[in-house]
């Protein structure tokens, strides 16, 4: 049952399930790239920029600056505090409204 659940959640997914998944895969000591953040959120290129974009701009993610060599420059995305504040939010309410759901089919 829980296996049939997990793959609907991932064919309809919210905003609101985007962010969790782009701040749970930034959540990583160090912080993630850009392209691993986007293959483990199932993300196209375009939608995972205006995600960041955003997340960056309202606190939930910082992006840090590491240097590869002289020119090059690599990103790492970090999920800060209020970030996990968020993430622990959504699981908290993710739990609430699974719990909800199977009490009141019985």
């Amino acid at each position: 049952m829980v296996q049939i659940i997990n793959k609907v959640t991932l064919l309809h997914r919210s905003k609101i399930d985007i962010i969790a998944n782009i701040l749970q895969a930034a959540n990583e000591e160090g912080g993630a790239k850009k392209t691993h953040i986007m293959y483990k959120c199932n993300l196209s290129f375009k939608q995972l920029h205006a995600y960041l974009e955003f997340l960056v701009e309202i606190g939930l993610l910082k992006l840090n600056s590491l240097r590869k060599e002289a020119n090059e420059k690599s990103f790492l995305f970090e999920t800060t505090k209020k970030g996990r504040a968020f993430i622990k939010a959504y699981d908290n309410l993710r739990v609430l409204l699974v719990t909800n759901r199977y009490e009141s089919q019985k």
